[in-house]
């Protein structure tokens, strides 16, 4: 299971997330950033920093954000 970045990231694009992420696994893109789902090691560092509340645990994602679960696996 990895973390998935959702909508309060889009246009948002605060790099705390990635600044933390021991395994950098975390990518920019064009709207947002996105997570690796094979390079992350599910610490959780990213979440703990996202001023914008917009990553979760992919278990945990809140069903109106559940397409975000598809968005980050499409981006890699």
């Amino acid at each position: 299971m990895a973390f998935v970045i959702t909508s309060p990231c889009e246009n948002e694009k605060n790099s705390s997330c990635v600044d933390v992420c021991p395994v950098d696994c975390i990518e920019e893109g064009e709207e947002m950033f996105y997570i690796d789902p094979d390079i992350c090691i599910d610490c959780g560092a990213c979440e703990t920093v996202c001023p914008v509340e917009a990553i979760y645990p992919e278990d945990e994602v809140p069903e109106q954000e559940a397409k975000y679960i598809e968005i980050n696996r499409n981006y890699f």
